[in-house]
């Protein structure tokens, strides 16, 4: 194999994007897949590449530094794309503790376990850290969150990512660990575990359930294709330059309630429902702590040195989304049941 490529939280949404597009696109590469298989990590999203020769799915926590050094050991990894992540943000609210062990426990075990694999060469060796938007902090209504931007993280899941990229940069600067770290705005696409906005509203409109909007629904967000991430994450991977950022955006932004209206006027096409039947079952319920007004990337730093830009305009994203869901219940339904439906319960009452 020309590569071995370890690929943290495969499993899950943006993961899983993540570990197709490598798997079918570098048959020469073998492609590891720990994941820890939580609530929102899920081997179904692999159905289609499951028995690929180049593919291995090992199963194991980021948290216990023993398993990831025995991994290490078992394959001698070239590389580490960094997933897996708590990435909830009223999950990161209700229990804090959690997304500090596995966003800066976990990512700090991963980074030591890499530079002591890797000491003694660190040709064609890369740690690469994919992160979030949120570290930023919230935009007034003008600007865009650059590679420069300051860091201001208004929530546990923020500053525990914010912290992990600090990790990242210090082992870069300390130690000479080959890093880049990418920051992306909120992704929209297929196998999105629903607790996220558009699957969640897409699974409650079918079901006739309350659209819960938090606060007057003016909270902006740029919007970006899960499959157009996964593109990003593999230009940088091989073209992107050591210890540098990449911020990874849409060109998109929406505020909630209008991207909700959209939604609900393609699901009332879809569904055949009488225009405007979606929208009634908006419900506006109390804003949560910590919400940040605005988000909006910057993102002519990869589009300019890496030829990068979104492939989808969002309406076509977004049609493209409700369907595969729409096509989908089965998926849907086996995620949705147990303890998501308690958690559910808990956050929207």
């Amino acid at each position: 194999m020309k590569k071995t490529l370890l690929i943290t939280g495969g499993a899950g949404f943006i993961g899983s994007h993540v570990v197709r597009l490598f798997v079918q696109k570098y048959p020469e590469y073998k492609i590891v897949n720990l994941d820890k298989l939580t609530y929102a990590g899920n081997l179904e999203n692999l159905s289609d590449v499951e028995d690929s020769d180049n593919y291995i799915f090992e199963k194991g926590d980021i948290v216990d530094k023993e398993f990831i050094q025995s991994l290490f050991k078992k394959y001698d990894f070239n590389g580490v794309i960094h997933l897996a992540a708590e990435s909830h943000v009223d999950r990161s609210i209700t229990n804090p503790m959690e997304f500090i062990m596995t966003n800066v426990v976990g990512t700090v075990n991963l980074l030591n376990v890499a530079k002591n694999n890797w000491s003694d060469d660190f040709a064609d060796k890369l740690f690469y850290h994919v992160s979030t938007d949120e570290v930023y902090g919230s935009l007034p209504e003008t600007g865009l969150f650059l590679e420069t931007t300051p860091y201001d993280p208004q929530s546990p899941y923020s500053s525990s990512k914010a912290s992990s990229d600090h990790f990242v940069r210090a082992y870069g600067n300390t130690y000479g660990l080959p890093f880049i770290i990418s920051n992306c705005s909120n992704n929209y696409g297929p196998n999105q575990f629903p607790e996220k906005l558009l699957p969640l509203f897409i699974n409650n409109i079918r079901n006739n359930k309350e659209l819960p909007v938090y606060g007057d629904g003016l909270f902006t967000r740029d919007w970006l294709y899960v499959e157009d991430h996964a593109r990003a994450i593999d230009l940088i991977y091989h073209k992107g330059k050591n210890a540098e950022t990449y911020n990874i955006g849409g060109f998109n932004e929406w505020t909630n309630i209008d991207l909700i209206k959209v939604m609900c006027a393609q699901m009332d096409e879809i569904l055949r429902n009488d225009k405007g039947t979606s929208e009634q079952l908006i419900t506006y319920v109390k804003d949560r702590p910590g919400h940040d007004k605005r988000y909006a990337i910057d993102a002519s730093k990869i589009k300019n040195e890496l030829s990068w830009e979104p492939s989808l305009q969002f309406e076509e994203g977004l049609q493209k989304t409700i369907q595969w869901y729409m096509n989908n219940q089965q998926w849907i339904d086996n995620v949705t049941s147990g303890d998501y439906q308690k958690y559910y319960m808990e956050q929207y009452g």
